[in-house]
């Protein structure tokens, strides 16, 4: 499988270099030897089954979770700080579980984020009209735009995205997933974990396909489509494992 890059093409600037990461919780370590790069520009899907080690990734990543062995690279300097020092640098992450406060409206949601309002509604044009409601009673899919768009507003160098479409319906996850596509045509780096592998496929450049903590198989996102059957095989045998898959 190639890089994703076109022959001839110079390689855009590399934002993150991962090199033979472990990361997981205290003594037990739940991602191993693991090998990544992200360049500014590019979607980079991170796929797997429930429990390959995908979100344990991302907190490596952002410096939740500590690097136990190998390296973290951000921006050509070693990555050593927390997560709110990464961010301060130019780092962006959308957790997977609710990320908003659900007593305030809309409007003061974004108001706490760093890039303000303006910024989201343009990413967002949709919550314009819900601003005075309370972020609570918004839809799902209008819940995700919410916590999406506060932090693309901030305009993250790398923005983590993890688990976007979960319980939404199609229609909202397209829309999610194409502003994040935008993203990368505007010059931001991104990891996606998603589910959903034929739409992540669909918006990424590149793809990682995680097993049991590990990486099993990365290539240009067009290559993987073709092997299809090969990423269906990892979920399925991990979807039959006998509990000793890597909890995400």
């Amino acid at each position: 499988m190639n890089s994703g890059i076109p022959a001839g093409r110079r390689p855009a600037e590399l934002l993150l270099d991962v090199r033979k990461a472990t990361f997981g919780y205290g003594p037990v370590s739940i991602v191993r030897n693991l090998t990544m790069t992200v360049r500014a520009g590019e979607v980079v899907a991170l796929l797997g089954a429930n429990g390959a080690g995908k979100t344990t990734t991302l907190l490596g990543i952002a410096g939740v979770l500590g690097c136990t062995e190998g390296s973290v690279s951000w921006l050509g300097h070693d990555a050593s700080a927390p997560l709110h020092a990464r961010v301060q640098r130019g780092l962006g992450f959308v957790p997977g579980e609710q990320a908003i406060t659900p007593q305030l409206n809309v409007q003061d949601n974004l108001r706490i984020g760093r890039g303000g309002v303006a910024g989201a509604l343009e990413l967002f044009p949709e919550l314009k009209p819900l601003l005075r409601r309370p972020a609570g009673l918004l839809s799902g899919g209008e819940q995700k735009m919410l916590s999406l768009g506060r932090v693309i507003a901030a305009r993250p160098r790398l923005l983590l995205v993890d688990e976007i479409s979960l319980g939404l319906a199609p229609l909202a996850v397209r829309r999610l997933l194409s502003a994040v596509r935008q993203c990368a045509a505007d010059g931001m780096g991104v990891v996606l974990v998603e589910q959903q592998v034929r739409l992540a496929l669909e918006v990424s450049d590149r793809a990682y396909v995680m097993r049991r903590g590990e990486i099993v198989m990365e290539g240009a996102s067009a290559d993987v489509t073709r092997d299809a059957h090969l990423v269906e095989a990892h979920y399925l045998d991990d979807s039959v494992a006998d509990g000793t898959a890597a909890p995400d």
